[in-house]
């Protein structure tokens, strides 16, 4: 009887464990870890909780922007189990400067400026 107690209340004081990915990709290489933490842990936390931190010293969390499954969420959304936390790096080029740049080249090759 103490067992089936000593169960119970652990149970009860002890928070139930999710299983969830952690993702960080470089150009050259792509860091991902499948890691359980409690049940209402935030995006940030499982990061931090990770050790991708430490693994990517150049990482910096507060100007990264944080995804699951390729959608943007913000730092403190508790996460489900299955979830993957994904590490977004900050964009080198404006995508839409890129596109209209290349809009302009395509009419000027057309014009025969080229």
């Amino acid at each position: 009887m103490a067992a089936a107690s000593e169960t119970l209340r652990s149970a009860l004081t002890e928070p139930e464990l999710i299983e969830v990915e952690v993702a960080y990709a470089l150009p050259e290489r792509q860091t991902l870890l499948r890691i359980e933490v409690p049940q209402g842990t935030t995006a940030e936390q499982a990061v931090q909780r990770s050790g991708l931190l430490a693994r990517h010293p150049e990482l910096d969390l507060g100007g990264s922007k944080l995804g699951i499954f390729a959608k943007v969420v913000p730092p403190q959304r508790e996460l489900r189990e299955g979830d993957r936390v994904e590490i977004y790096r900050p964009l080198i080029a404006d995508p839409k400067a890129v596109r209209q740049k290349r809009a302009e080249e395509g009419k000027k090759l057309k014009k025969g400026g080229g």
